[in-house]
Order: structure tokens, then C-alpha cells, then sequence
């Protein structure tokens, strides 16, 4: 049996920026900004709370950030090398 959801208009303020930004990323997923809000909503009464960490980034990630839009401290590495590196701090962190 289909349940009847009833819905209503609601008015937002956000940032159109970011919103547009957000379209486009949930429209390969077939979803609307709607249907994304739902969702959001819907996990907010399942969770009780925001179901995601709210962080505030620290000093030295803010300068991290700010060097990476910049180009600094960059360097490239493959996604094999990546994991390598990964699996070995991995290895490190249990011995």
C-alpha cells in the first residue's frame, strides 16, 4: 500500500552559489534540490541530530586549504602509490 505524503512550499535562504553547484551534483543522481532537502531532513529525524560531523577546520588545515587553492605544496602521486602509502601506515600503526 502507497502512503500519501503530505507536502508543503517552504522558503530558503541559500547561497546561490552553492546551490547551483549542488544541482548539478545531484543531478546525476537523478535527485532534485527537493528531494535532497528531504532526504537531509529525513535522516535528521532518524539521527535526532545533524547526521554528519559539523567540524570547524583548525589553523593548520585552513593553511593547508588556503596553499592547495593556491598550487602550493603540491605534488603528484599515483592512485597505486597512494594506497601503498596508505597500506603501510596501516602495517606501522598495528606493530
Amino acid at each position: 500500500m502507497n502512503e500519501v505524503v503530505k507536502k508543503e512550499r517552504s522558503n530558503l535562504y541559500l547561497n546561490s552559489e552553492i546551490k547551483e553547484k549542488a544541482k548539478r551534483i545531484l543531478s546525476h543522481y537523478g535527485l532534485s534540490l527537493s528531494d535532497a532537502v528531504n532526504i537531509f531532513l529525513a535522516q535528521v529525524v532518524l539521527e535526532n541530530g545533524i547526521p554528519f560531523k559539523v567540524r570547524i577546520p583548525n589553523k593548520e588545515t585552513l593553511k593547508v586549504m588556503e596553499e592547495t587553492v593556491k598550487g602550493k605544496n603540491l605534488e603528484e602521486a599515483s592512485l597505486e602509490e597512494l594506497v601503498l602509502e596508505a597500506e603501510s601506515r596501516v602495517k606501522t600503526k598495528k606493530t
